[in-house]
């Protein structure tokens, strides 16, 4: 099929076939908006897949053994430093992962129709959205955010088909368990201990997203997702084994050089964790939020399944009293979170601008 910008338009916004309906259509050719400028793409020339590295790999079993003090200085240096690390023995079964993983491919393998009614503007609630990256960005994907409010609101909001709404339930109560835990690490590294009147500032706002990037006709044509940080303090992905992720080096040591891009190769069984943009602004620049991407498949329909903690919309945002008494001086003004994710979604995806917003320059 051949499309226009106004029939492609109806096709994949309005009709609710995304990105996935393209393909499913016998799409032959990439179509003109998808086509991202040449220093956008994530191919070789951009340094992308020829980077392989291993990231710090943490079993977080070991938080409640002998090797308690061992663990934790990992989980603290790779905040620091990579800004991503694996866990593993987290308290998710590999049963849920793989029917939380099924849950995403069946959820975006039901007929438009089916999608189309949880449409921003139509959905049933602002909780969930059913989308596509059409319009500010041209990105190869599609989604479907769940916002958490409560047990109830997911019960009577979030879509019953395909078991997403059990089995994402089921995740997030152990992620947000896990996120939690490595909180509180984080935390008492910079001298601040974490209890429940706390969970507003830091993970007061959660939502689990469905992405899938179907296959493209020519995948260096486009790209997933573009170069961004995520906003919020912790996120926590599972991922299938197609890969398609790469990180930006933060710093030259054991993964690269910095400015490299590096592929993360998904393990089996682990979660991918990284530290979000409010977590960096909140401990002054200690922990390190990381510019990422996501590359388009090449054979097969990568699917992933992030869940994001982040403060709460109305929590304001800064570098904590005792961070700023120890380094001398604050590198972020305060604002509030939801100015800030405003700011950031107004921006578009590039790379870690947003946290311009919030920076204090010197004179």
């Amino acid at each position: 099929m051949d499309f226009d910008t106004i029939n492609l338009f109806d096709f994949v916004v309005k009709e609710g076939n995304g990105v996935k309906g393209l393909i499913d259509s016998g799409l032959s050719k990439v179509p003109d908006v998808y086509i991202q400028p040449v220093h956008q793409r994530i191919n070789k020339t951009n340094n992308v897949d020829a980077q392989i590295a291993p990231l710090p790999l943490i079993d977080f079993s070991g938080l409640d053994g002998p090797e308690h003090d061992q663990v934790e200085k990992t989980l603290v240096k790779a905040a620091e430093t990579v800004g991503f690390f694996h866990v593993v023995n987290h308290g998710l079964t590999v049963h849920v992962i793989e029917e939380l993983k099924d849950a995403a491919r069946q959820f975006f393998n039901q007929p438009p129709e089916k999608k189309l009614v949880y449409q921003k503007g139509v959905s049933p609630s602002p909780l969930v959205t059913y989308g596509t990256s059409f319009g500010h960005s041209f990105e190869w994907r599609d989604y479907l955010s769940m916002i958490y409010n409560s047990d109830d609101d997911a019960y009577k909001y979030w879509p019953d088909q395909c078991n997403c709404r059990e089995v994402v339930l089921k995740y997030m109560k152990t992620s947000t368990k896990m996120a939690r835990r490595i909180l509180e690490v984080l935390m008492k590294n910079l001298g601040v201990e974490l209890d429940d009147s706390m969970d507003e500032t830091y993970m007061g706002f959660m939502l689990v997203t469905m992405n899938i990037y179907p296959t493209s006709p020519d995948p260096e044509l486009t790209v997933g997702i573009g170069k961004h940080s995520d906003l919020g303090t912790l996120t926590i992905l599972v991922q299938d084994d197609i890969g398609g992720l790469s990180i930006k080096v933060q710093e030259d040591g054991e993964f690269g050089k910095k400015g490299e891009w590096i592929e993360v190769p998904p393990i089996p069984g682990a979660l991918l964790i990284n530290i979000g943009d409010a977590l960096q602004v909140i401990s002054n620049g200690k922990y390190q939020s990381v510019e990422h991407q996501v590359r388009t498949p090449n054979t097969q329909s990568r699917v992933s399944v992030p869940c994001f903690f982040n403060p709460g919309l109305m929590v304001k945002i800064g570098p904590l009293r005792k961070v700023v008494e120890k380094d001398g001086k604050a590198k972020y003004k305060e604002c509030l979170f939801q100015d800030y994710k405003n700011h950031a979604f107004g921006q578009g995806h590039q790379g870690k601008k947003s946290l311009d917003f919030v920076k204090i320059t010197s004179p």
